[in-house]
């Protein structure tokens, strides 16, 4: 493993904010750190920079203990929302200052300059003023400047959190690129290893290959961004990313596996049960996916069907969002995303649809 953090722990004024955190990242492997706010996620990144110390673990790189190495000793690269560019100098010193510290000759520090800005979609910018670029230009001027020493790991802070969304829609996908193709340039084949911190989940998912999420300073999961979408393991988990039909259930049978809630039993899929180790009568957290609901017509062979009363409903574009309350006792309110082109009943009249087994997932206590 290139980098591996082990049982970290950190509290400030005597309040804990990390509590034992283990993390691994292969070489050219990019994790994303996904939480709120004040889940812990910025002080990782700055104890693996060595900007904080931690009170307790330690942090391994390339198999070389570096908790107590300073700063400057780590040959780590760093990128920040606030771009941090020197104001009176054009783009090309500002890509070579790094280069110039670290006693390269003036004929590298061209090559290796010029090579980083067409890396990251610049070339030809190097004689322009920093106050003439745009944000999504002086980001992408901050990223080749901490790339041009080739560091062994580049640590993103928020790197996109300064822009709008248009820009940063398209800059998060030129990111994963970016530093997926900087590798091979960089003299590092395996690619560019990375730790990225944000707060949107759109932007983990695009950029990530191994994603973190953390709450109150712990760990909930980690996995792939299509692992952790399919089967988040904690109601946290689930509702960070958006998904808001969570409700306390119980298994009445396992062969078939069938859930209740309240007097509403729903059939699952087996396969949803299997990594966790459930008894009958046993009472777990069960997430309802929000695409996991059909219309009922008369020709529609339903499984799962409940009967209800729509609520509210909103037009998203690529869906509709639709809120239920369901006739069952006690009563039960779920948001679900249907096709656009279904349609749909008045607001407060009868709805019935159907819930697909795949798409009811049991979670993990938390």
């Amino acid at each position: 493993m290139l980098l591996r953090c082990t049982d970290i722990e950190k509290s400030f004024g005597g309040k804990p904010v990390l509590h034992h955190i283990d993390l691994t990242l292969a070489a050219g492997e990019i994790g994303v750190l996904l939480g709120p706010s004040g889940c812990g996620k910025t002080t990782l990144l700055r104890i693996i920079a060595g900007l904080t110390a931690p009170d307790n673990g330690r942090i391994h790189l390339n198999d070389q203990d570096i908790t107590d190495q300073p700063v400057h000793q780590r040959g780590l690269g760093m990128v920040f929302q606030e771009y941090a560019l020197f104001p009176h100098k054009n783009v090309f010193q500002n890509v070579a200052f790094g280069l110039r510290m670290l006693h390269w000759d003036q004929a590298e520090i061209e090559k290796r300059v010029q090579q980083v800005l067409e890396l990251v979609g610049l070339a030809g910018f190097g004689p322009r003023p920093v106050h003439e670029l745009s944000g999504g230009e002086q980001q992408r001027v901050a990223l080749a400047r901490s790339l041009a020493p080739a560091p062994r790991l580049i640590l993103l802070d928020e790197p996109l959190g300064a822009l709008d969304r248009a820009l940063r829609e398209r800059l998060m996908l030129d990111l994963r690129q970016i530093l997926k193709n900087a590798g091979s340039m960089l003299g590092r084949p395996e690619g560019m290893t990375a730790v990225y911190v944000t707060h949107d989940q759109a932007e983990a998912f695009a950029i990530a290959d191994k994603l973190v999420v953390m709450n109150n300073g712990r760990i909930e999961q980690i996995g792939s961004p299509q692992a952790v979408y399919r089967q988040p393991a904690t109601p946290f988990v689930a509702r960070f990313l958006g998904m808001e039909n969570i409700f306390e259930a119980r298994l009445v049978s396992q062969m078939p596996p069938i859930v209740e809630i309240g007097d509403w039993r729903l059939a699952i899929d087996p396969l949803t049960i299997n990594h966790l180790p459930f008894t009958i009568h046993h009472s777990f957290p069960l997430l309802i996916r929000p695409e996991a609901a059909e219309l009922v017509t008369d020709d529609t062979e339903a499984v799962n069907v409940i009967n209800g009363r729509l609520t509210q409903h909103s037009f998203r574009g690529r869906y509709q969002l639709i809120t239920v309350e369901t006739s069952h006792q006690p009563p039960a309110t779920l948001k679900f995303e249907l096709e656009t082109a279904v349609t749909l009943p008045a607001i407060d009249q009868p709805i019935q649809l159907a819930i697909d087994p795949q798409g009811i997932i049991p979670l993990e206590s938390g």
